[in-house]
Order: C-alpha cells, then sequence, then structure tokens
C-alpha cells in the first residue's frame, strides 16, 4: 500500500429520506422503506382492532393493513384533509399503508445532519431513528421496523 492510499478515509454515505407532514410537523421514513406514494382513498374497514388500524386496502392482489399515523402518535385530530396520501412501506415481508396529511419531498442526510433521538422519560422513542437538521428545518426520523413490531401492533399482522 502506498502512503496515499492509507490517508484517504470513505465518507460516510448520506441517507435519503422521503419526508411528510402530520399536523404541522415534519417526519422522515428511509426512502428504502417506501414502496410508493398513493393518494387517500377508501379502505375496507374491519371490526375489532386497534383504534389506528383504520381498515384494509387491495394493493393489486395484495391485502395490505392500512394505519392512520396521527391515531398512532396520539396527535390531535384524525380526520384528513383532501391532500392526504398514504405512503406504502415496506418492513420485513409485510407492506403497511401509513396515512400522513402530505408529503414534501426527499432529502439527503449527511451524517453529521442526524442526531441521536432525545432521551425523554416521558416519551417512547424506540420508534425513532433520530433528529435530521436541514436548513432551519427538524425531521422527526422514524424507525419504521420499530414502529410497527411492538406487541400492541399485533393488530397489523391481524388485519392482514
Amino acid at each position: 500500500m502506498d502512503a496515499h492510499a492509507t490517508s484517504v478515509r470513505p465518507q460516510a454515505a448520506a441517507r435519503e429520506v422521503l419526508t411528510f407532514r402530520m399536523c404541522g410537523q415534519e417526519y422522515g421514513v428511509d426512502i428504502l422503506k417506501v414502496q410508493e406514494i398513493r393518494s387517500y382513498g377508501a379502505v375496507t374497514r374491519i371490526p375489532d382492532v386497534a383504534d389506528f388500524v383504520m381498515g384494509l386496502l387491495n394493493l393489486r392482489g395484495v391485502i395490505v393493513p392500512v394505519v392512520d399515523l396521527r391515531l398512532r402518535f396520539r396527535l390531535a385530530g384524525a380526520a384528513h384533509e383532501a391532500d392526504a396520501v398514504m405512503i406504502v412501506l415496506n418492513i420485513g415481508s409485510r407492506t403497511i399503508a401509513a396515512v400522513v396529511d402530505g408529503v414534501s419531498d426527499v432529502v439527503a442526510l449527511a451524517p453529521t445532519q442526524v442526531l441521536p433521538p432525545p432521551d425523554l422519560a416521558t416519551v417512547d422513542s424506540r420508534s425513532l431513528a433520530g433528529l435530521g437538521v436541514v436548513d432551519q428545518r427538524m425531521l422527526i426520523l422514524l424507525d419504521v421496523d420499530t414502529l410497527f413490531a411492538d406487541s400492541p401492533h399485533a393488530a397489523l399482522a391481524a388485519a392482514a
């Protein structure tokens, strides 16, 4: 090895996140988890599931549970405006559609732009991947694998 090769360090790769809005706050999910973005549409309601499970969607022959992220995060108001959208997520072997107020854009975050999740005793932050800082904006980065893996979310598996 020559001296020059040992002094060059590989740059950490930027991570791309799809940003979306809910109740005036911006969130982000890893773009590699996103299958597609769909306009908000009717879902088939099913009885006796968690309150945040809106129902099921037939997505080209695949039955997909539809989750209202406002209700999942206990945010004010569950009524969605006309520009609400569904973000279809691939989580392991499952597909889940998350209803949000609107999609913003795709942002590349350098490692220096991602802060660790806050340590708040009153908040279950296991589903937070961190905080993204872009210009003057702060994005709440979600870990969707953890968000939909908890035992209370067994309703999702039952719904599908």
